[in-house]
């Protein structure tokens, strides 16, 4: 499933290719594809992409046309993709919009999601506003030090299911959450408000080391995520728990990757994140 990095990374690209360029057609193969405002369709045409946003897994393209504004928000899901005409597509028949440009590198963006558990919205900016608002929590790539201890600390449970709560904080998703926890060195089932502040502020530096550097690497494609390029994103290459179950913890401490009981994906070290440190 694409996460923060990875749809940084389609935010990036698209930003890239087709800012300036105007919209000379959008095709919807199935209208249940857009969830909402699909009667607003025929204002897009005509319209420049001024700008594009991520916003937690995410990606919106402002239009503007005539001093109005308007959006495109692809949510990924579990297997959508927005990708550029230059990518060979396994089973097409599963791109359900496609968006024509004049003007820009690229002349079209096609949106393929074969499970379709993602929507496009086309939204005006209150729209936007209530989208985000009821969707998202914090980003944790802008989010202060002291707003993230604050969310940390006001919130009971275990912190891998917080991390990963999308109105807590917006983007990381299981992948992420495995991977950050490790290199902080906190165990996934850890109360979460019983973190010490040091504790606290060394989750939220390695929650911003790893996030950035996956984006960097262009993603995780561990199954199905693709660039709108096409290209594969290399930071599967650097997860160090995320998949791992029994091999040797990557801090030559000797104890195997295990995993968390009673949870499909849940990864640790049973040396370097002991349930009992938190403080």
């Amino acid at each position: 499933m694409p996460e923060l990095p990875e749809a940084e990374v389609v935010a990036g690209q698209i930003r890239t290719a087709l800012i300036g360029a105007r919209l000379t057609d959008c095709w919807v193969g199935r209208k249940d594809i857009v969830r909402e405002g699909l009667t607003s369709r025929s204002w897009y045409t005509g319209a420049v992409v001024q700008q594009v946003q991520r916003h937690g897994k995410s990606v919106a393209i402002r239009f503007v046309k005539d001093q109005a504004v308007r959006y495109v928000v692809a949510e990924l899901g579990m297997t959508g993709l927005l990708l550029f005409p230059s990518v060979q597509i396994r089973h097409p028949q599963h791109v359900h919009v496609r968006m024509t440009f004049s003007g820009g590198r690229e002349p079209e963006v096609r949106y393929w999601n074969p499970r379709r558990f993602g929507r496009l919205s086309l939204l005006d900016q209150e729209g936007l506003d209530r989208y985000v608002a009821r969707r998202f929590g914090c980003d944790p790539l802008t989010v202060s030090l002291e707003d993230f201890c604050r969310l940390i600390k006001s919130r009971r449970g275990r912190l891998k299911p917080l991390l990963m709560h999308q109105q807590a904080v917006a983007g990381i998703g299981n992948i992420y959450a495995n991977e950050i926890l490790f290199r902080a060195g906190l165990h996934p089932n850890v109360p979460a408000d019983r973190l010490s502040a040091a504790r606290v502020e060394r989750l939220f530096l390695v929650t911003r080391e790893v996030l950035h550097s996956a984006i960097a690497c262009g993603g995780s494609s561990v199954r199905d995520f693709f660039a709108p390029d096409g290209t594969e994103g290399r930071y599967k290459q650097c997860h160090v728990v995320y998949g791992k179950e029994e091999q040797l913890c990557p801090n030559s401490c000797g104890r195997r990757i295990r995993r968390v009981s009673d949870e499909r994906s849940s990864f640790f070290c049973p040396h370097c994140q002991n349930p009992r440190k938190w403080k």
